[in-house]
């Protein structure tokens, strides 16, 4: 049985999309101290300032990183990385290269992950690479995880939430058997009832990607796109 305080825990709550103000950014992070959300996932741009929203609490900073595609090129990644990390980011969530790993070039994949691993780790941040899953086949789902794992990341992530799918228990039953017992897992994307969400804690995830925080802790169904 888990209690509001238990899911909120392991909630990265999404602030993502392109229209969102600053006036968004502090209504989040009021909400995200309030009911004691693990993490408030933002742009890179809103890094800084959700920091200094969130200094004195329990939530930390999560950001995205090459986000939704996974398509600026490798340096570009190791320095997103870099200046996130110096304006205040906890953890990141990075986009692996759909493309290269579409084209089966899986060599580059490893060290664009390792890129952002290297520049992370030397300062303790855990990275999540986002799969964006919905585009793979559940084979596909599994190599990507091992890709991810032999790169040094922390987590593997279903969806961006800008993506063409969600998470399904499905693709997360996969990600399981392929490295939970070495990585930690995030389904990412359609998780919007306190059901849902409790669903996959159950199946033996680790955190959950939500984009309506509030409202599934509140216990409320959500009508929303992420």
């Amino acid at each position: 049985m888990y209690t509001k305080e238990d899911v909120a825990s392991k909630m990265d709550h999404a602030v993502l999309k392109p229209e969102m103000t600053d006036a968004d950014l502090k209504e989040n992070a009021e909400m995200c101290k309030e009911y004691g959300i693990f993490s408030m996932c933002v742009k890179p741009c809103d890094v800084k300032q959700t920091a200094e929203l969130l200094a004195g609490s329990k939530t930390k900073v999560s950001c995205v990183l090459s986000f939704p595609h996974g398509a600026d090129a490798t340096p570009v990644k190791a320095f997103q990385a870099k200046q996130a990390i110096e304006d205040g980011v906890a953890e990141i969530d990075m986009v692996m290269n759909i493309g290269k790993f579409m084209s089966g070039d899986f060599d580059y994949v490893v060290n664009d992950i390792k890129a952002v691993v290297e520049v992370a780790h030397k300062n303790s941040i855990k990275v999540k690479v986002i799969q964006e899953s919905a585009h793979l086949t559940l084979d596909q789902v599994a190599k990507a995880c091992e890709l991810s794992y032999e790169a040094g990341a922390d987590f593997v992530k279903t969806s961006t939430g800008f993506g063409p799918g969600s998470a399904t228990p499905e693709i997360i039953d996969v990600m399981i058997k392929t490295v939970g017992d070495k990585m930690e897992i995030k389904p990412s994307g359609g998780i919007r009832s306190w059901e849902t969400a409790v669903n996959y804690l159950n199946q033996g995830v680790d955190r959950l990607g939500v984009g309506a925080g509030k409202a599934i802790l509140d216990g409320a169904d959500v009508k929303s796109d992420y």
